[in-house]
């Protein structure tokens, strides 16, 4: 099943900076090892934003849901998920 997912990443900005970086960090490792088990697919940065265009390609919606709160920066972000669907007209 593929989903096309935003984030929107707000740290606050009274969380230490060592913190932070150690979050995410942590975030980085933890989507990497995503994308290379090819569950997270593609990531875009959104331009002048903290935030991503991801696609994930999973089985459930409950194996989304369990990989996005496991993200280190979870607790920070504002999620929103949209399921996808093959268009005909594509050529892949």
């Amino acid at each position: 099943m593929l989903f096309l997912v935003r984030m929107d990443v707000q740290i606050p900005h009274d969380l230490p900076a060592d913190k932070a970086e150690e979050i995410k960090a942590r975030e980085k490792a933890y989507s990497q090892d995503l994308q290379r088990q090819g569950k997270w697919q593609a990531l875009y940065r959104v331009v002048g934003e903290y935030a991503n265009y991801s696609v994930f390609d999973v089985e459930t919606n409950d194996e989304l849901h369990t990989m996005l709160s496991s993200l280190p920066l979870f607790p920070y972000m504002k999620i929103q998920v949209t399921p996808l669907a093959r268009h005909p007209s594509s050529i892949r």
